[in-house]
């Protein structure tokens, strides 16, 4: 769990219980650098200047683009700072290369002091806002999304974004059945976590933010990790604790789900997903705690416990707009084991053309190895390779099957080895991946295995969420045409890091770490997975936005490129197969119910995402949730019809519908058993790479 310092904005107020200024406290102190903070700073700019993939240098442009990424993480949603105080920073644009090149940073720790001043400031506001309720009769919209809207020109606008923001939060809770006195208690409590979280930021915390902001201007895999954040850096890749299996993130308040660690309760269960937002934390039957505002290391200590005790989760689902309805999610917190995140396997009987066909699925959830007993020369250590063999095996001993599906949907990557070692149980020999360094160095990684262990159909099943290691096997797999890569476009993520101790090079304690992008990785086609992920062969359809999630929404990424493809050898005949394949699935999927489900159902979920607005109105709030709710009713029941099924008669009862992933699995499945009907007992060939090179430019783009 990597608990970072998230923008604070949305819902950042306070409500006393006696009314009492906030300004009339005692102001804090100012917060000054530390003096060991200087010569981190200068080390850090030398790292990047000397050793990031892309050679950066800081200067004018950069310095410009720092000071406004370091804005926007302290005030990403425009509810502190007037236009203003931010054209008092403009001193600044153009000095803070030379400035962190020498580690003269104090301007850097004047600005969130002023940030702090301010966030006082709405407190004050805040407070007489709160002590009567809104009017939630008045026909008004609150633009929660801002970060694109110009810094308010002066405090009456503060205002009265303050004040809609006000009446959203309690509309919220209001609609859950709580009374006025109760909302204001919570918005109270909550409020106050959420300025006493401002107010107990160190130097620390200031000085890692900026460097972030240095780091990730020149790509977003660079970061630098304070002491205390190295220390939490350290608790994540040790072998196992106890909690769900979640990596949390603070964003505007909210503690958003970054990521699903395999083989933990979250995955195993299914429902939580990455970039849902954690509203509430409850454990033994009580009422959730509300957790908008607290500071992320006191939410994972919430979620945290002993194992075998369940804890539920109060979710604002990816992609829903504040005040959307949430859903809640009860966990049994088990032992998170990080190095064991093994395959499964499972059997499906897919009916195609008179036949039933045996298709067999193998989920990877990521590419893992027991690397510490590896280095030990134990012969038996885990790793997925290891485990795909052993299940292809048993797969084997049952009877066999006559085609396989390779389920790396929301596999984030891991060892680079086992992407390599994977890829070989597939193909019969050659390169896989090839890797560029930051001097323009080219390696090519070849495959491990002396020969493949399986020739049969295969498909490879991905999402947007399939990054880094996935995209090189996926990669890998395409290029040679050894089968057919069935989702949506991968994330892409094909750049290389690696960590940088600063006690090493500083010779001293208690200076972090720097990660630092040193690589990209490319196709045996010479293209590049960075940027441009790994386009499906057959598309299907998915609620994840690629205009809102993978590596080409972050604007500091680098960019897609090409170097020279190397000598490989790849199959003649699946490149003439998969239009007619794309097509007859096209016409299955037209035909089949759950698939017109899944379809409508990321249909509505786009719709309710691309709103970055909220009604104030009761009656209209109202209306707006019923409409979804009944909705998703519908889209379910007219799928019941078209099978036959009973219709559900209340939205309570839709947790047993089916689950999209399900769907489509077996979208996938029909294409292999279509194409073990095609190819039959036939032998698989191999051509000439320079083919498989002008075939893989020719996919669709």
């Amino acid at each position: 769990m990597r608990v970072l310092f998230g923008r604070f904005c949305t819902s950042a107020i306070v409500l006393s219980a006696s009314l009492t200024s906030f300004a009339a406290v005692e102001p804090l102190p100012p917060l000054q650098m530390a003096n060991n903070e200087h010569a981190i700073a200068s080390n850090v700019t030398k790292l990047i200047e000397e050793l990031h993939y892309s050679l950066p240098h800081l200067d004018n442009s950069l310095s410009s683009a720092i000071l406004d990424r370091y804005l926007d993480t302290l005030d990403g949603n425009r509810m502190y700072f007037t236009a203003a105080d931010v054209a008092s920073f403009n001193r600044l644009r153009y000095e803070l290369d030379d400035r962190t090149r020498t580690g003269d940073l104090q301007p850097v720790f004047d600005i969130f002091n002023l940030f702090r001043k301010r966030a006082s400031e709405r407190v004050d506001y805040a407070i007489g806002l709160l002590a009567t309720e809104p009017d939630f009769a008045v026909d008004e919209s609150f633009r929660w999304d801002r970060n694109m809207l110009p810094w308010p020109s002066a405090e009456a606008d503060l205002n009265d974004v303050w004040r809609q923001n006000v009446k959203s939060d309690a509309l919220r809770l209001m609609l859950t059945g709580k009374t006025w006195p109760d909302t204001a208690k919570i918005l109270k409590e909550r409020y106050e976590r959420s300025f006493k979280r401002v107010t107990q930021l160190t130097t620390e915390d200031v000085f890692e933010t900026y460097m972030n902001a240095v780091a990730h201007q020149v790509d977003p895999h660079s970061s630098y990790l304070s002491p205390r954040q190295s220390e939490e850096y350290r608790i994540q890749m040790s072998l196992s604790y106890d909690g769900i299996g979640a990596s949390l993130q603070l964003e505007d308040d909210y503690v958003k789900v970054m990521n699903i660690i395999p083989g933990g309760p979250a995955q195993i269960d299914g429902q939580l997903k990455p970039e849902d937002r954690i509203t509430g934390v409850s454990e033994g039957g009580t009422e959730p705690v509300d957790v908008i505002g607290w500071r992320l290391d006191d939410v994972v200590s919430k979620i945290r416990g002993p194992g075998g005790t369940k804890v539920r989760l109060q979710v604002l689902p990816a992609g829903s707009q504040p005040g959307s309805p949430e859903k809640t999610i009860e966990l049994k917190r088990d032992k998170i084991k990080l190095e064991e995140q093994a395959a499964k396997k499972a059997r499906l009987e897919i009916p195609f053309e008179g036949k039933t066909y045996k298709i067999g699925v193998i989920t990877v959830p990521s590419f893992y190895q027991d690397f510490a007993a590896r280095s030990r020369g134990e012969e038996d250590y885990t790793s997925t390779s290891r485990d795909v063999t052993r299940l292809l095996e048993e797969f084997k001993t049952e009877g066999g099957i006559d085609g396989l599906v390779m389920d790396l949907r929301a596999n984030g990557g891991g060892h680079l080895s086992e992407a390599t070692e994977l890829s070989g149980l597939f193909i019969e020999r050659g390169p896989i991946v090839q890797l560029r360094e930051t001097r323009g160095t080219i390696q090519v990684l070849d495959d491990p295995s002396p020969t493949a262990i399986y020739g049969g159909p295969m498909a490879v099943l991905v999402d947007r969420y399939s990054a880094s290691a996935s995209e090189i096997f996926a990669a890998a797999i395409q290029d040679y045409d050894r089968g057919i890569i069935i989702g949506q476009q991968t994330f892409g993520k094909g750049s290389v890091q690696n960590l940088f101790p600063l006690d090493r090079l500083m010779r001293g304690t208690d200076n972090g770490q720097l990660t630092l992008t040193i690589g990209k990785y490319y196709r045996v086609t010479g293209e590049s997975t960075q940027h441009r992920g790994v386009l499906p062969d057959i598309e299907l359809p998915s609620s994840v936005d690629t205009a809102v999630v993978g590596e080409s929404t972050r604007d500091t990424a680098l960019p897609w490129d090409r170097i020279q493809p190397t000598r490989f050898k790849a199959d003649p005949r699946l490149a003439t197969e998969i239009p007619d394949l794309r097509t007859h699935q096209a016409a299955r999927a037209a035909k089949d119910p759950d698939y017109a489900y899944l379809l409508s159902d990321v249909a509505a979920f786009k719709e309710i995402a691309a709103q970055k607005s909220v009604s104030l109105n009761m009656q209209k709030r109202v209306a707006e949730n019923k409409k979804v709710d009944e909705g998703r009713l519908a889209r379910e029941n007219t799928r019941r019809a078209a099978q036959g099924l009973p219709a559900l008669a209340k939205v309570e009862e839709l947790e047993a519908a089916e689950r999209p992933e399900n769907i489509l699995l077996r979208q996938a499945a029909r294409v292999v058993a279509e194409l073990a009907q095609v190819e039959g007992p036939r032998q698989r060939q191999l051509v000439s790479g320079s083919e498989g090179a002008r075939k893989s430019e020719a996919r669709p783009q």
